[in-house]
């Protein structure tokens, strides 16, 4: 199974420095995974302003520049992501919100689990944030899974080594990939046996019909 591990915060000084490099060594333990880290630093992306006419053709879309189409391909090759987000003003970063909203009609998240670890500086450990992820992952027809891990104190919540200081953190991350690979292997299994076309196209098609 492919996994893509999302850093959501491109800021100077961020925290994610902190705790994507627990994440991966946690991974690569796990070893169920192919695991792929895309930083949104690496992926400037424009603001989401794709519409029909940027698409050419819809068979194989060319958007509106080179980076969107291969953002919408480096997510659409993935069997399962994991989000490493803070929480910017009770909500996800601006940047990873538009990551989302650029995966447009390629469907790349469209029957595939998502799983979050979120921190803050103060005691929400991104709780909110990763509310509202599982908001947009469900309009995005993917499958946000329930349990995930936060980090409230994010700067005192690992020692000088990188390991974490609360021993529950650990026991999150397992518990969250234990359900990552049980939700990748169902939903890869489902996704080859045949999917259904994505809601919104079979709207437009009824809303055709009844207006024929």
């Amino acid at each position: 199974m492919k996994l893509l591990v999302i850093v959501g915060s491109t800021r100077p000084n961020r925290a994610s420095d902190l705790v994507v490099p627990w994440v991966t060594s946690r991974l690569a333990a796990h070893g169920g995974f192919e695991v792929e880290t895309a930083d949104l630093r690496d992926w400037p992306l424009p603001l989401f302003a794709e519409h029909p006419g940027t698409i050419g053709d819809i068979s194989d879309p060319t958007y509106s520049q080179p980076i969107v189409r291969a953002w919408n391909a480096k997510v659409k090759e993935a069997d399962a992501f994991l989000i490493v987000t803070p929480e910017y003003n009770h909500s996800v970063p601006g940047v990873l919100k538009n990551a989302i909203d650029t995966v447009w009609l390629s469907f790349g998240f469209r029957n595939k689990p998502v799983a979050t670890v979120g921190y803050s500086s103060g005691i929400g450990g991104g709780i909110r944030a990763i509310e509202h992820l599982a908001q947009m992952f469900v309009e995005a027809e993917a499958v946000p899974l329930r349990n995930t891990v936060v980090l409230p104190f994010v700067h005192r919540a690992f020692d000088a080594s990188g390991e974490p200081t609360d021993p529950m953190a650990d026991a999150g991350l397992q518990i969250l990939l234990e359900d990552l690979t049980w939700w990748s292997t169902a939903l890869s299994k489902a996704r080859a046996e045949g999917e259904l076309q994505p809601g919104q196209l079979r709207a437009r098609a009824a809303a055709a019909a009844a207006q024929g």
